[in-house]
């Protein structure tokens, strides 16, 4: 008893703990030109490469640009658009998911099979190839991880439908005489609603390391936007002469991520179960 007692609050320290953080790092992002000391995108040639101090508590990068401020707004970009694409991911998936849930039939196995062949492909690489073909941008970027990430959440969505579709208050909804739109949104939609939010959320670390991941290759946003993973690529040169340029900007995207996934921990066994 004593150890369930110590696990739940454990638990529920580690949410807290979780929502915390990535609050922070959102508000932080959007008052970023009240809380950054510098101008991100300002040179300085004099002051390159100088190590972490008063004036540059991060130091500064190879063009003498701040580190610290390249960070607090690099969150705008890469942790912001990953909010944003995971809205758009949601928004595009829950139509084609409810259709294909909910009809059943041809429509599904046409659905499913398309998903079943984008899912047989790494998410890193099909989005590489997509934006290969797009070419390198922070547009081009969102479209392609939107492109590769709704087919995970068609499929887990989908799952939902089904399950809830097969509910006596669903048949009894069908009895008596509503359409298949107004039980799609009125009964059906309301009641998975919560569960695909909580599911998109769990995926806000996955889509930060794409984003981040696909500017390091120089495929993603471009030089000079103030993004984590072009920051890193930018200090693969000087590593071993200011490894603050790449020590800092690492440990953003991993602290973003292990807040996530202390959120996701709390969750992510029963969104499983019911996908």
């Amino acid at each position: 008893m004593f150890c369930k007692k110590q696990t739940s609050k454990l638990e529920g320290s580690s949410l807290w703990l979780g929502t915390a953080g990535i609050l922070f790092i959102v508000l932080t992002g959007i008052f970023a030109p009240w809380i950054a000391p510098h101008d991100p995108l300002a040179v300085d040639a004099s002051n390159r490469l100088a190590s972490p101090g008063l004036v540059y508590p991060f130091g500064t990068d190879h063009l003498g640009r701040c580190v610290l401020s390249r960070i607090i707004y690099g969150i705008r970009v890469t942790v912001i658009s990953a909010f944003c694409i995971m809205l758009i991911t949601v928004a595009i998936s829950i139509p084609i998911a409810l259709l294909a849930g909910y009809i059943r039939g041809n429509t599904d196995n046409i659905i499913m099979r398309m998903i079943d062949g984008m899912l047989a492909v790494p998410d890193f690489v099909l989005t590489i190839a997509i934006v290969g073909m797009l070419g390198p941008s922070f547009i081009n970027t969102i479209i392609a991880i939107v492109m590769v990430r709704w087919a995970d959440y068609v499929r887990f969505i989908r799952s939902l439908v089904i399950k809830e579709g097969q509910e006596d208050y669903i048949l009894y909804a069908r009895m008596t005489g509503n359409s298949h739109i107004r039980i799609l949104s009125r009964y059906i939609l309301p009641q998975i609603l919560s569960r695909v939010l909580v599911f998109a959320a769990l995926d806000l670390g996955r889509i930060v390391l794409l984003i981040a991941g696909l500017s390091f290759l120089g495929v993603g946003v471009q030089p000079p936007t103030p993004e984590w993973g072009v920051m890193l690529q930018d200090a693969t040169g000087y590593f071993q002469v200011a490894p603050h340029v790449m020590v800092f900007p690492g440990i953003a995207v991993v602290l973003f991520v292990l807040v996530c996934q202390l959120v996701s921990d709390q969750f992510n066994e029963p969104v499983t179960k019911e996908g």
